[in-house]
């Protein structure tokens, strides 16, 4: 790591997270932050460079083998974004063993699989909104519809019981909470796996047709297709990822359109569609800001800086899809005629987002319904009073007031 360079503090809180991209962007497409606990990392905001860099397969996930910091037992088990890089599933895995998990994964979230899923979420799309216009004519949207949906999705894909939601949404809600002290990172990461090993013994007891019952058939019939510890935190990832990229996904979408309102009466007339509208808001709002954190395995040169082997790299997907170099000089603007929609909010190479397919088909059928149903949506409170959720991980807002009806 360059200890010449002052690295540039990432706020915890994030109260302006794109105007701490532009700072960091104005640093040069590859510059040291500082994470919480005083880690190092090279951020990466040039999105030809993010993309060149995730498909490099000098870059691992893998901090066991490839991060000596936390190898050598630098890193304390308490740092608050321990469960980043501790998780033993496909997210930090490299290699074989990364292609050995994800097979495991895959084919719950193959095409046919999402296909079929289709007139499900649906089905939940239309009870969520049917609910929405039983109630009060002002609601907390993504409470009660951006949450609401990609929950029920992924709980049933997963074989989630209702019983144990509600305690998952506070647990998954602590694993972005950037801000966290030592002792509620440590408290929620033990309530977390209490919740999973809780998940795991019930279904082993009851097994279904859901992703839990495999992973545990795949774990019971052969060991050495995936240890205890690599099923709890594979049922982990796509939980937790499985909801809240998609919760953000349509919070940021319904934002947008509803601060813009002639680029929404372009989607209504159909001069633009509802896909440009899922595609714009990755780029413009990616759901994930930051994401901890990769590994050089060898010395990386960068346009005359080197990366050093075993130093933390921090891909930083929300600054990389407003890249100026690569978008232009508007691309703080939400445009859907934009021809460049390009965006890394699902990852690229090996490690491309499983589920990217689910949350778009989700937005594409959420986001119409929605508008379509409540055509004279809008805002309870101005768009710059929103609040951001405390975090430089996740990019979405604390509540989303809407009135339903005009």
């Amino acid at each position: 790591m360059d200890h010449a360079v002052t690295p540039f503090v990432l706020d915890p809180v994030a109260p302006d997270v794109h105007g701490e991209g532009a700072r960091l962007r104005a640093r040069g497409p590859l510059t040291v932050v500082e994470l919480p606990g005083g880690v190092l990392a090279w951020s990466v905001t040039s999105l030809p460079l993010l993309r060149a860099l995730l498909a490099d397969p000098r870059v691992s996930k893998d901090p066991r083998r490839h991060w000596p910091a936390y190898r050598d037992g630098e890193i304390s088990s308490d740092w608050s974004l321990h469960i980043w890089v501790s998780v033993q599933n496909m997210f930090t895995a490299y290699g074989d063993e990364h292609r050995r998990l994800r097979s495991l994964v895959s084919k719950a979230f193959a095409p046919v699989r999402i296909a079929a899923l289709r007139p499900v979420v649906a089905e939940i799309v239309d009870g969520l909104l049917g609910e929405l216009d039983a109630g009060p004519c002002e609601t907390d949207l993504r409470e009660q519809y951006c949450y609401r949906l990609p929950i029920e999705v992924i709980c049933r894909l997963a074989g989630v019981p209702e019983q144990a939601r509600p305690g998952l949404r506070t647990a998954v809600a602590g694993v972005f909470a950037t801000s966290a002290t030592a002792e509620e990172a440590t408290a929620n990461v033990e309530l977390l796996y209490g919740i999973f090993a809780d998940l795991v013994s019930q279904r082993r007891a009851e097994p279904g047709d859901d992703l839990a019952s495999a992973l545990i058939a795949a774990r019971d019939s052969d060991g050495s297709r995936l240890s205890e510890e690599e099923l709890v935190d594979t049922l982990m990832l796509v939980i937790t990822a499985g909801h809240e990229t998609t919760v953000n996904l349509l919070d940021q979408a319904v934002t947008a359109l509803l601060t813009h309102p002639a680029q929404l009466r372009q989607v209504r007339d159909g001069t633009r569609t509802w896909s440009d509208v899922v595609d714009e808001t990755l780029r413009w709002q990616a759901p994930i800001s930051h994401l901890p954190l990769r590994f050089a395995r060898e010395d990386i040169e960068v346009e005359g800086t080197v990366i050093r082997a075993g130093d933390p790299i921090l891909p930083s997907f929300g600054p990389a899809g407003r890249d100026e170099a690569h978008h232009g000089p508007d691309a703080d603007e939400f445009d859907l005629a934009r021809k460049d929609k390009s965006a890394l909010a699902f990852g690229y190479g090996v490690h491309y987002c499983l589920g990217a397919q689910l949350a778009r088909m989700e937005a594409e059928l959420a986001l119409p319904a929605l508008f379509e149903r409540f055509p004279d949506v809008a805002l309870a409170v101005a768009g710059e009073k929103l609040e951001p959720v405390p975090s430089f991980i996740t990019n979405g807002h604390l509540t989303l007031p809407v009135r339903l009806r005009g």
